[in-house]
């Protein structure tokens, strides 16, 4: 699924060189559900926007479903963004002048998706997130856990290979979190890939994995033993 080998990310300003990844190698197989932790300014943000062909690399290879994405264009990395890869914010990053449905259907817009299936396919996810009932309304008129439902719903219009969760809880309170993290097992028990960046134990320790990053390098990597579990 992820393939990781070497990647290097150096940043400059100026005749200043910041080094935020140090060939650093990872593997996640398909299913897994993996979080990512570290101080800040320890790589794992840079982690994440490297996974989610955000950033570019400056040393290294990293395969997705055996493609190199490291060789593609800037074209061809964002078809990748958008077909293989459902993202997470924790700012939601929803449009406010769109409905719920809207949001939700927009992936697929830019896919070339026929309007009834966007429909069809955006109400399901809705309704499979807790919110058919909620279509018509905007974003400033629902709660933010209601938001981040919305935005896990809008990551899986085009069945991604891999969800990319940056922070998913960071904006919630803890009744929200519980929820959002419910949503999250669910989509991995049945099948789902999710890797999820996040500063809080708790919320890790939902998840099955825990790769611990601290001055760009991978420095533990961890099965969870006692994870917590969400019974529906």
């Amino acid at each position: 699924m992820i393939k990781l080998e070497g990647i290097e990310k150096t940043y400059q300003t100026g005749k200043i060189e910041f080094k935020a990844l140090r060939g650093v190698d990872l593997f996640v197989s398909e299913g897994e559900y993996t979080s990512i932790m570290g101080p800040s300014g320890s790589g794992k943000s840079t982690m994440m926007n490297i996974l989610g062909c955000l950033d570019s690399l400056t040393g290294g290879k990293y395969f997705l479903d055996d493609c190199d994405v490291s060789k593609l264009s800037q074209k061809e990395l964002a078809k990748v963004r958008n077909e293989k890869i459902g993202f997470v914010f924790q700012s939601f990053n929803l449009l406010p002048k769109l409905t719920i449905l809207q949001n939700v259907e927009l992936p697929m817009l830019y896919a070339g998706v026929s309007k009834r299936k966007r429909k069809e396919k955006a109400t399901y996810l809705l309704e499979k997130v807790g919110l058919g009932g909620w279509v018509k309304h905007r974003p400033s008129e629902i709660s933010g856990g209601q938001r981040q439902r919305v935005a896990i719903a809008r990551a899986l219009v085009c069945d991604p290979s891999i969800i990319l969760a940056d922070e998913p809880t960071g904006n919630l309170d803890s009744e929200s979190s519980y929820e959002i993290m419910g949503i999250f097992q669910q989509l991995n028990d049945e099948g789902s890939t999710i890797v999820m960046v996040t500063h809080e134990p708790d919320i890790a320790n939902h998840t099955k994995r825990i790769v611990r990053f601290f001055d760009g390098k991978i420095v533990a990597d961890e099965v969870v033993e006692n994870r917590t579990l969400i019974r529906n």
